[in-house]
């Protein structure tokens, strides 16, 4: 069986810092997706999802600024994307996924705040 040459899709959620300007939290996205481009890839969707509370605290913040960016790229580009969002320091979080086919299409809207969840400990979390 031949495999797909289609370029494989990847998730990208970013967790701003409030604590930084929104001119630099902008610009960070924008240099993101210049990253992506420069590298070959595209950027299929991006969307501002707005100040947002997180499911605990990170880096003593209870609020975050979330973005969602899907793109395709080579892999080398998810490296180079991964070392310069470790030392941004807007970033407080961010997570690359790879989308598998058959998953469904992200929302056109940022999910709905739930409302008393319960959020495990880090620790807690990492042992699942």
């Amino acid at each position: 069986m031949a495999m797909s040459k289609d370029p494989l899709l990847y998730d990208l959620v970013l967790l701003l810092s409030m604590e930084t300007d929104a001119d630099a939290r902008a610009k960070l996205v924008d240099d993101v997706e210049a990253m992506i481009t420069t590298a070959g890839g595209t950027v299929a969707r991006r969307q501002d999802w707005g100040q947002r509370p997180t499911t605990y605290p990170v880096g003593h913040q209870g609020e975050a600024n979330y973005h969602l960016l899907q793109f395709t790229g080579p892999p080398a580009l998810l490296e180079s994307l991964s070392h310069t969002l470790r030392i941004a320091d807007p970033v407080l979080r961010f997570r690359i996924i790879k989308v598998t086919p058959g998953t469904p299409a992200a929302p056109d809207a940022a999910p709905p705040v739930l409302a008393g969840a319960v959020a495990l400990a880090p620790a807690e979390s990492e042992a699942l």
